[in-house]
């Protein structure tokens, strides 16, 4: 299968290169700390932590989860509940269908195929990024994402800021630094840096900081700088984070890494300065890592590299809840992801099973095989069956082929495409019973898309615009929040294969997004991420 070229987080070409190298030897994972409670906080029935184990096989089909995975060299069971990494639902998130799908336009250079005032045009551009023609300098001829602004061809302008999603819909907590300090970044698995907002960021940019956390180097005793590495992200429509590159240690729920690479933001365009959170923690692979003049080791690569942990516990898991279930739910929309071991009571309430399949990690994606589309009994045979999809979560949206996505619409009474909108809408009044169910396959087992996120904003006049679109000329299905909400997902890194167990929903809410949200979690979320370079008292207690 072959796929085109992209910026960063695109397709690179070529095969999977692994963890860059650093001078400081790739850095380590430790233990956390024991708990200092008695004996009996662990279960009478917690057998001791087991031998290292040899690789198991890597079955598509259902496999049984163990218990409780241990991490080597652990005296004693770990608290599940300690463990967890937190996940808020961004507060000032507005959901926006439009503003969400040129997101990922601009995200993976996406060719719009069904029409809308968003494309990806030709522009002239000077060496040093600007727009135009200018004076002297060298020029090229680059790709860059537009808009038509009047109805005559001609009548084009450059996307802006206001023209699509700036915020992460989620965020999760990571400690950085020592003493540490709490930070909320967008976890993607579709990016590969781990970057922040720093103070060596222009004063301009750092007085609209707001109450994010901002990473001070000299503030850490445990910071160190990469001499002669920079990093620099730039999409599609121009904007841009780039900085310098250091070492720290960084906390994942249970888990503590030490010299970790770390990205410092010295510039950042408008796009990231209007976002809530501190900055970006990818859990792709380092093949697509934008530090230059190498790559370095992602938290998922030292994940591979550690002696501590054990190789069935080289994984991290991600479940993403919705507002609507906070209520309804006996999981109450809960959100969070865990870092080396799988959070056994969310798989006992998906029905304890966990299906498997091989991801093809050479892009650095995780990327596997999604063979067919199902709407009610009936599948979509213009699909291909070498169709490959990716988990994102730092996407809201799913986007598949063409052909699936209007047998879907085809299927929902008086849906339609707009082109002012970029996307399927249908009627905001539509039941439950007029509602398809919707199956995508991931490595030959389905996945029912809950009704629920079917639909995923408000579109105005009675309409709501739809949470499955169509990926345009892009060759693979995009498979973010619309999907992962169906899940418990488990990215295994040891094995090179991606994990789920679908989650039951008892009620589908069909509220519009953004119309009924619950104003009193908003406000904690909110007052959550108001504790600005909060110090964590002790990095081990997670």
């Amino acid at each position: 299968m072959a796929f085109p070229h992209a910026h960063h987080g695109g397709f690179v070409g070529g095969g999977y290169r692994g963890g860059g190298s650093s001078s400081r030897g790739g850095g380590s994972i430790s233990p956390p700390a024991k708990p200092q409670s008695s004996p009996q906080d662990v279960p009478p029935s917690q057998p001791a932590a087991p031998a290292p184990s040899q690789p198991r096989a890597n079955p598509t089909n259902y496999q049984k989860p163990a218990r409780r995975i241990l991490l080597e060299d652990s005296e004693r069971a770990i608290k599940v509940s300690d463990k967890i990494v937190k996940v808020i639902r961004n507060p000032k998130h507005i959901p926006d269908g439009t503003k969400a799908y040129v997101k990922l336009m601009s995200k993976y250079k996406i060719n719009p195929t069904l029409g809308g005032k968003y494309f990806q045009g030709k522009q002239l551009q000077q060496q040093d990024g600007k727009p135009g023609p200018g004076l002297g300098g060298r020029t090229g001829v680059v790709q860059r994402l537009q808009k038509k602004t009047g109805p005559d061809d001609n009548d084009v302008g450059l996307v802006t800021a206001e023209d699509y999603e700036n915020d992460a819909l989620w965020l999760a907590e990571a400690r950085i630094g020592t003493p540490p300090v709490s930070y909320w970044l967008d976890f993607d698995t579709r990016s590969a840096d781990l970057w922040v907002w720093s103070s060596l960021l222009p004063k301009k940019t750092l007085k609209q900081s707001g109450d994010r956390a901002v990473f001070t180097p000299t503030d850490s005793s445990t910071y160190a700088t990469k001499q002669g590495s920079t990093w620099n992200i730039t999409y599609g429509d121009g904007s841009s984070a780039s900085g310098t590159v250091g070492y720290d240690t960084v906390g994942l729920g249970g888990l503590i890494i030490k010299d970790q690479a770390i990205e410092l933001a010295n510039n950042l365009s408008d796009s990231f300065i209007q976002s809530v959170g501190s900055g970006l923690l990818g859990l792709a692979f380092s093949t697509i890592n934008t530090c230059k003049p190498e790559p370095v080791d992602t938290p998922v690569d030292m994940l591979i590299k550690s002696n501590y942990v054990r190789k069935d516990a080289q994984l991290f898991t991600c479940l993403l809840g919705s507002w609507r279930d906070k209520e309804d739910e006996p999981d109450q929309g809960e959100s969070f992801y865990t870092f080396g071991y799988i959070h056994q009571p969310t798989v006992d309430r998906c029905g304890g099973k966990i299906f498997y399949t091989p991801i093809d990690p050479s892009y650095g994606w995780w990327m596997f095989k999604s063979a067919s589309v199902t709407v009610g009994s009936q599948r979509v045979h213009k699909r291909s069956k070498n169709n490959f999809a990716i988990a994102d979560t730092g996407t809201t949206l799913a986007l598949i082929d063409d052909a699936s996505c209007e047998y879907i619409y085809d299927q929902i009474p008086g849906a339609k495409y707009s082109r002012d909108y970029m996307g399927y809408i249908y009627p905001s009044s539509l039941t439950e019973a007029q509602l398809p169910v919707v199956k995508i396959d991931i490595g030959g087992n389905s996945v029912t898309l809950q009704k629920e996120d079917l639909g995923f904003a408000d579109a105005g006049n009675g309409y709501t615009y739809g949470g499955i679109q169509s990926r345009g000329d892009f060759p693979i299905d995009i498979l973010g929040g619309t999907f992962l909400k169906a899940v418990y997902a488990i990215f295994d890194v040891g094995n090179k294969r991606f994990g789920f167990a679908v989650r039951p929903e008892l009620k589908q809410n069909l509220s519009t997004p953004g119309s009924s949200e619950d104003s009193s979690s908003k406000k904690n979320a909110l007052d959550n991420l108001l504790g600005k370079n909060k110090t964590v008292e002790k990095q081990a207690e997670l």
